[in-house]
């Protein structure tokens, strides 16, 4: 199986109906996909990569494998409670943070934050679409997005059998974009049962998977899949991950469209499937949800 790919700019072009439904199926069948032609700068991103790696060599990487985490780590010592990973967050809006991160990236993190952030705002908007919503209202659904990024490497490991880089999980918010190592792997999604790897990242490629609150506001539609990171024994990789999440206030709930009639008699249903039963699923439940309040 390969992971789907979604090119932006074919939304605006002959393909459009093709990569709505590419997209659709992306969120609904996996709950993550490769994103090109975005339209992120691609001199930032690597920028931006470079130095995440040089703060990491220069303040991290020293302190970490001089962790008693790291110094024990083997066969009598199995870490199960603890991440093998070095990281800062920066908080973007609506609180930033902007001085309590490395200083090294106070001016470029920003500026890549805020050109993810729109990606994810377009990417909301024909994911609202997808699902037949209103185009701005996973937006508006979100209530003043909150928008973070999360920086990390996860050290080179001789005894990777020992410990996970980052243990199994959900993102609990919105919309994540990665952007990760071209040469080390690590990254693992749950596809049908089986921790299936997804590779370095080629060329300008962003990475992106779906958080829980996508999944409750599409009712399920959209999927929220667990992932993993393993430790690496030849080298250390690179994570970047925006997150493009709800306000702290934001009151999350299904978006009514999305839901299925709440209760009627089955009698009654029968009656006006009798008359619609070659029409469009969806629609019928909508009707049903009006005629059967």
């Amino acid at each position: 199986m390969e992971i789907p790919v979604i090119k932006m700019d074919e939304l605006h072009r002959e393909k459009r109906s093709e990569t709505l439904q590419l997209l659709h199926d992306a969120c609904a069948q996996w709950g993550f996909f490769w994103l090109e032609n975005h339209g992120i700068n691609e001199d930032l991103m690597y920028k931006i990569k470079g130095l995440v790696n040089k703060h990491y060599e220069q303040s991290m990487e020293k302190n970490f494998y001089n962790s008693e985490t790291a110094k024990n780590l083997g066969p009598d010592n199995v870490v199960s409670n603890v991440d093998w990973e070095c990281s800062f967050m920066y908080r973007h809006q609506p609180e930033s943070n902007i001085h309590d991160i490395p200083e090294l990236v106070r001016t470029t993190l920003p500026e890549y934050a805020e050109e993810v952030m729109k990606l994810a705002e377009r990417l909301a908007e024909v994911m609202s679409e997808n699902l037949g919503l209103e185009k701005d209202y996973l937006k508006k659904a979100f209530s003043n997005p909150s928008v973070g990024i999360k920086a990390a490497k996860y050290p080179r490991c001789s005894h990777p059998e020992f410990v996970m880089g980052l243990r199994g999980h959900t993102d609990a918010g919105g919309i994540i974009l990665l952007l990760q190592d071209d040469l080390v792997p690590g990254l693992e999604f749950l596809k049908d049962g089986r921790w299936m790897p997804i590779p370095p990242t080629q060329g300008n490629r962003i990475f992106v998977n779906l958080g829980d609150q996508v999944e409750v506001i599409s009712n399920g539609i959209y999927k929220s899949i667990c992932h993993q990171v393993v430790p690496n024994k030849n080298g250390s990789r690179l994570s970047i991950a925006t997150f493009y999440n709800p306000g702290p206030d934001a009151i999350v709930f299904p978006a009514p469209k999305l839901m299925y009639p709440s209760q009627y008699r089955f009698k009654d249903y029968l009656e006006f499937y009798s008359t619609t039963k070659f029409t469009d699923k969806v629609s019928r439940f909508q009707t049903t949800k009006i005629i059967f309040k």
